[in-house]
């Protein structure tokens, strides 16, 4: 898939979530298998940029091309401005936010909630890609709610505007992560627009990457839940359209590694006091699939060092070949 100058290694790409796709996971994932990673979304706002956790969001050292950096905020000056920054500061492709859920972010009439304005999202879209000579691209939902579905709109603006990708959550706003993901409105907005659109949305297994770029047809998938202490799914999903086989799933010894490495490079990129509690969320969602995830998760909390935390996370997988468990 081609964005702007930028041809992707596949046509996979890992959804921004705020509080996970931080550097280090993004670049797990690209080193797994992902064509593109999106950063958590950065506030338009420049006065907040001072903030540790804006701080490290704004660190790309060392990321392969291309780094795409996700502006949120509902004042098209703002957003051209942050967009302007953010290239200054290495940003290769420019993703505006108009799909996130949350409330405090439509509170403030931004994400989904400018999905209700079209005017001025089309003000958004001609501000921003005229501020900036890198590509921008556009992530936004099916429309603010079920009696509300203007993707298409929204989708033939965006084209208009010179959006050069677009990423569709196949839910409104208003269905947040509930409910059955609309590849139908998917299909239409591919239908309607000659830009490459990316569908996202429970996207969970192999067997469902390939369902869903036939039905919708789709030029791409964005993937976030699911690689959630998964992110070997993109080396899994790649090869799967591939081949049309299933890789193995990878064994015990295999994770444990992956997981030591992943806490290691949360320690060093934000310090072992914030990278242990950082941590803690990651390591629940490597051991999910495993036999006594439950109570491991409620020990691993109470670890205050980073070597306490290390040695229990080996004990972990210890007990699990010792029971010959299995991830599923």
């Amino acid at each position: 898939m081609q964005i702007g100058p930028y041809r992707l290694d596949n046509n996979l790409l890992l959804a921004p979530m705020a509080g996970v796709t931080d550097r280090p996971f993004r670049q797990l994932c690209r080193e797994l298998g992902a064509g593109m990673a999106v950063s958590e979304m950065i506030s338009a706002d420049a006065s907040l940029w001072g903030s540790h956790k804006t701080l490290h969001r704004l660190d790309h050292a060392g990321e392969a091309a291309p780094i795409v950096v996700q502006i949120l905020g509902a004042d098209p000056d703002r957003l051209a401005r942050a967009a302007q920054l953010n290239v200054d500061l290495g940003a290769q492709i420019i993703d505006i936010n108009m799909g996130c859920p949350a409330k405090k972010v439509c509170r403030v009439a931004a994400g989904s909630a400018l999905l209700r304005d079209e005017p001025l999202v089309a003000k958004i879209l001609e501000r921003v890609v005229g501020a900036v000579a890198v590509p921008v691209t556009l992530k936004i939902r099916t429309g603010w709610d079920p009696q509300h579905r203007n993707g298409v709109r929204i989708a033939r603006l965006a084209e208009a505007a010179g959006i050069q990708a677009l990423a569709v959550h196949g839910r409104t706003r208003a269905c947040r992560f509930s409910g059955e993901v609309e590849y139908q409105s998917i299909r239409k907005i591919k239908q309607a627009v000659d830009i490459p659109v990316i569908a996202n949305g429970d996207i969970g297994t192999p067997e469902r990457a390939r369902e869903v770029l036939e039905w919708t047809g789709a030029d791409g998938l964005m993937i976030g839940r699911a690689a959630q202490g998964r992110p070997w799914i993109f080396r899994e999903v790649e090869h799967f359209l591939r081949t049309g086989e299933r890789l193995p799933a990878p064994d015990i010894d295999w994770i444990e590694r992956l997981l030591l490495r992943h806490l290691q490079q949360l320690y060093g990129f934000y310090g072992e006091y914030r990278g242990l509690r950082i941590a803690r969320k990651h390591i629940a969602w490597y051991s999910r699939s495993f036999r006594g995830s439950a109570q491991f998760r409620q020990q691993i909390n109470k670890a205050e060092t980073v070597d306490a935390q290390r040695q229990q996370v080996r004990w972990f997988f210890d007990q699990q070949r010792n029971r010959g468990g299995l991830a599923a």
